[in-house]
């Protein structure tokens, strides 16, 4: 096993610096890409020079002592006293997949948690199992319905890559975990609640709008914020999107009542709305809601949940409604199904009785 530092001569003068690494009888280049050489003109040149030197050097020495702990199940020191949320960063910003900005989610959270808990600094060998059952009940705490579970799902995917790069030996998250709720907790809204809704005045008509248009077409809060005029075809009454979290093409006819919501309309890459950051828009939703005398806790993301129930309700095939929500499988569309279900029953029961 070894590691070297080479240089290599660019086209415009300049030098980039990379590994040469040798391990299990295979060789291969790892490149440094912040660490060029340049052609000096001057003693700050020099002295950066030598500096970006002094760092790639001392890089090898911490790869190959990386390749060492891993042939002998030790960790690294260097590796074990990294910041925590540095490598839960790190690790975000390499992140590709459609769940990123969940993962990114399940990062903030844990912030959040640190914060409540008085904890200013962590590093990876710090991270206990203790810790992370804290951070599993904060989580069950402030997220409702499959919140929790999908934040801290994220959390353990990360913390399992720890593993196998040895940040951490053992995984002390392995025996903790959230239970997943089948069912959706949040609430919905009736029509007839919507209707309620939509007569209650609001010091935002654009988050009013929004929010209605949400609830006949399915769009999530992040959806209808990124909404643009070139999503939608006036003539044929469409709105086609590409949905944020799934990265699925999602097809939806606008009824007169979502035409309604609309604002006149721009230029094609012009909002369609304009509205304020999410915890903004949160807040008066929920001044809104109070007002109208509902009930009810409701999130944005309720205005998805009461598209799909009241299109289930009112006897629209499950297949339909999974497409019109971009959903790839019926497994979650058919949830919504046994909300129906319920509404129907809550209905029935809710007749006056008479006296036999």
């Amino acid at each position: 096993m070894s590691v070297t530092l080479r240089k290599k001569p660019n086209s415009d003068g300049s030098i980039s610096l990379y590994l040469d690494v040798y391990h299990n009888k295979k060789r291969h280049k790892e490149y440094l890409n912040d660490c060029k050489l340049y052609k000096p003109a001057n003693a700050v040149d020099r002295k950066h020079n030598k500096e970006t030197l002094e760092l790639a050097e001392n890089i090898a020495i911490k790869r190959a002592q990386e390749l060492v702990s891993q042939g002998y199940d030790v960790l690294a020191s260097f590796k074990s006293n990294v910041d925590f949320i540095e490598y839960f960063e790190h690790y975000i910003s390499k992140y590709t997949k459609r769940d990123k900005r969940n993962m990114e989610g399940a990062c903030n959270k844990f912030k959040d948690y640190m914060k409540k808990e008085g904890i200013r600094s962590l590093t990876m060998k710090q991270l206990t199992e203790n810790i992370i059952h804290g951070y599993a009940e904060y989580l069950s705490e402030i997220s409702a319905g499959e919140g929790a579970s999908s934040y801290f799902k994220r959390f353990k995917k990360m913390i399992k890559q720890a593993v196998r790069e040895k940040v951490i030996l053992s995984n002390p998250a392995a025996d903790v975990s959230i239970k997943r709720e089948d069912s959706i907790v949040k609430d919905v809204l009736t029509i007839d609640e919507i209707k309620i809704l939509a007569k209650t005045p609001i010091t935002n008509p654009e988050i009013k709008n929004a929010f209605l248009f949400c609830c006949f077409t399915g769009l999530s809060w992040i959806d209808v914020k990124e909404l643009k005029w070139k999503h939608i075809n006036l003539r044929n009454q469409i709105l086609t999107k590409v949905r944020a979290k799934t990265d699925t093409e999602t097809v939806v006819s606008l009824n007169p009542t979502a035409l309604s919501m609309l604002p006149e309309a721009g230029k094609p890459q012009d909002p369609v709305f304009t509205l304020p950051t999410n915890a903004g828009a949160l807040k008066s939703l929920k001044f809104w809601v109070g007002k109208a005398k509902l009930q009810k806790h409701i999130t944005w993301h309720c205005a998805r949940h009461s598209f799909a129930t009241n299109l289930i309700y009112y006897k629209t095939d499950v297949t339909i409604v999974a497409k019109l929500l971009g959903h790839s499988t019926l497994k979650y569309t058919q949830r919504y199904a046994h909300i129906a279900e319920e509404l129907k029953r809550n209905a029935v029961n809710n007749l006056p009785g008479i006296d036999l």
